[in-house]
């Protein structure tokens, strides 16, 4: 493998200002990091954008220093750690989310601790490995940890109710759903774009969530819904979420309230509500932080064998600061659905070069 450059470009937010000014991101240059014991260094071939980054990107502290943003990539390894070289080798192709607290994937070069990363689908391309892994990490942790659906598993007479169903993290929600041999998937959306894009994903219903919810499903045929994944607007949604859910029904919610909810709207159902937040693992270096690599060993085996496809909708081109601000932009206003990617640092090829 050639020899590293002395440095890499990044894109890198240093204070927090909106997507418009003109250093919301910054193209700049930066030592390249070793990796530590456990960590992989990945060449970083393409990246998918979430909320998450712009919500890390306005709450930057003014400290002067340089963060890097981008929690979604897929690249290939370039060095181990000590401990992680019994994981992986050079050269091999890789993908993951990562860990919110430390520099992201918005750079040519990073530094990823292996516990996190899987090798990725070898009939995808790296732009459409990159858009799975935040999301697809969530909606497992979601559906198969915390609901109890596994793929390949049967349920009878269930109904999982997916509130913004085209969306990154509804996009494969649906599609590992409908793993789940006898679980009806109801997705919502609210234009004809994202409402086609649900039944591509699998969704068997599609339903409006700017309507009321309840006389929707009974119109569609289903007077019971067992199982609800909230991935957007939970102070709008909620209680007409305690409303429809079945007795010991359950939701699963992946964003924050603005308000408090009032809990005690399902008291009287027995109804378990809680939450899946994916960089838990990482955060707190809980135990089974590894279990993230295996579950995308899973969508790799999925992927391969053709049971899932790539939420990867739109390319924005090259990695850099104009895109990177486009795709800001884009999930600000909430008119992105499925996953926005980016792949490739041209300045990285004119040094190589």
């Amino acid at each position: 493998m050639n020899p590293l450059p002395e440095s890499m470009p990044a894109v890198a937010v240093k204070q927090a200002h909106p997507i418009a000014h003109a250093e919301a991101l910054l193209d700049v240059q930066l030592p390249i990091p070793a990796p530590e014991a456990y960590d992989l260094l990945v060449k970083v071939e393409a990246i998918s954008v979430n909320p998450a980054d712009y919500r890390v990107r306005l709450r930057k502290a003014d400290d002067g220093k340089h963060t890097i943003l981008g929690w979604d990539a897929a690249g290939v390894v370039v060095a181990c750690g000590k401990e992680a070289k019994a994981l992986f080798q050079a050269g091999d192709k890789v993908y993951y989310a990562g860990d919110v607290g430390r520099d992201g994937s918005n750079s040519a070069f990073q530094r990823i601790d292996a516990r996190l990363v899987a090798h990725r689908p070898a009939n995808w391309s790296a732009a459409e490995a990159a858009a799975l892994p935040l999301t697809g990490l969530t909606a497992w942790e979601a559906l198969v940890e915390s609901m109890g659906f596994t793929p390949d598993i049967p349920v009878t007479g269930q109904t999982l109710l997916v509130i913004g169903g085209a969306g990154g993290v509804g996009s494969i929600a649906i599609q590992l759903a409908r793993q789940v041999p006898g679980l009806q998937v109801v997705a919502t959306a609210s234009r004809p774009e994202t409402v086609a894009w649900c039944h591509q994903m699998g969704a068997h219903i599609v339903i409006d969530h700017n309507r009321p919810l309840l006389p929707q499903l009974n119109a569609a045929g289903v007077f019971s819904v067992e199982a609800v994944l909230l991935l957007n607007q939970p102070d709008l949604h909620f209680p007409a979420v305690a409303g429809l859910i079945a007795p010991f029904g359950q939701i699963v919610n992946i964003v924050p309230f603005t308000q408090p909810p009032d809990l005690n709207l399902l008291m009287r159902k027995s109804v378990r509500f809680s939450w899946t937040y994916m960089f838990t693992r990482s955060s707190f270096r809980t135990a089974d932080m590894a279990r993230q690599g295996d579950i995308l060993a899973r969508y790799t085996a999925l992927a391969e064998a053709g049971l899932i496809r790539s939420t990867a909708r739109e390319h924005l081109g090259e990695i850099n600061a104009r895109n990177l601000s486009n795709a800001h932009a884009r999930l600000e206003r909430g008119d992105a659905f499925g996953k926005l990617t980016l792949a490739g640092f041209s300045h990285l090829e004119e040094q190589a070069a």
